[in-house]
C-alpha cells in the first residue's frame, strides 16, 4: 500500500503481464516488473533497471512443503541440491544477474 506520494506521481495498477509492454510503447515512465516478465520481454534487469533486489530481500522465491513432508528424505535431498553450489553456480551463469540465489 502507498503510503504518501509527495511528489504527485500518478500510479496506474496493471497486471503484470502487461508491464513490460507498456513500458515499451511509452505508455509508461517507469515499471516495478517481476523478473520473469522481465526476462521474457528481452529486458536484462542488470542493464535495464534503476533498482534490483539483493539476494536479502525479503521477496525472495520460497520452496513450501506441508509440514508432514518436511522430513521427508526426498525433500531433504531436494533442499540440499537447490542451495548447493552448482545451483548457485547455474543461477549465476544462466542469469547474469538477473536472478540471485538467495542461500
Amino acid at each position: 500500500d502507498i503510503a504518501a506520494n509527495p511528489y504527485d506521481i500518478k500510479i496506474v495498477e496493471l497486471d503484470a503481464a502487461m508491464l513490460p509492454r507498456s513500458l515499451a510503447g511509452k505508455q509508461l515512465d517507469l515499471a516495478v516488473i517481476n523478473s520473469n516478465f522481465a526476462l521474457a520481454a528481452n529486458l536484462k534487469p542488470t542493464r535495464d533497471a534503476i533498482f534490483v533486489e539483493d539476494k536479502n530481500s525479503p521477496f525472495a522465491n520460497i520452496i513450501a512443503v506441508r509440514p508432514d513432508e518436511l522430513n521427508q528424505p526426498k525433500m531433504k535431498a531436494l533442499a540440499k541440491a537447490m542451495t548447493s553450489p552448482e545451483m548457485k553456480q547455474f543461477i549465476e551463469k544462466k542469469y547474469d544477474g538477473a536472478i540471485v540465489p538467495a542461500f
